[in-house]
């Protein structure tokens, strides 16, 4: 069941690290990010249509720029990790339902 979940982490955690290489060198174009991740070039103008899509990045005739909102994301990154590892955690000792805002949450 849950191993679908894994290539989905993959794909946010690459979602992510073009967001932070934007917000690092914006403006910034398909093939410098391609070449900055070391990524295929595919896979970096999919993310960024993602991120384009959510609203995290604009794009502009000289590259990729971040928007307020891909800061504000990064901001926050570290407690959206630390909740997911709380559930997970609690998942593993079966207390999930306990949780705030878990599958069973009050």
């Amino acid at each position: 069941m849950l191993e679908k979940l894994k290539p989905e982490i993959e794909l946010i955690g690459r979602h992510l690290e073009v967001v932070r290489a934007v917000v690092e060198d914006e403006p910034i174009g398909i093939m410098k990010l391609a070449e900055e991740l070391g990524l295929p070039y595919h896979r970096v103008r999919y993310s960024l249509r993602v991120l384009e899509q959510l609203g995290y990045i604009q794009a502009t005739p000289a590259g990729a720029r971040a928007t307020p909102e891909a800061i504000a994301l990064l901001a926050g990154l570290d407690g959206e990790i630390d909740d997911l590892i709380t559930l997970l955690n609690a998942m593993r000792t079966g207390e999930a339902g306990e949780t705030e805002g878990g599958a069973g949450g009050k």
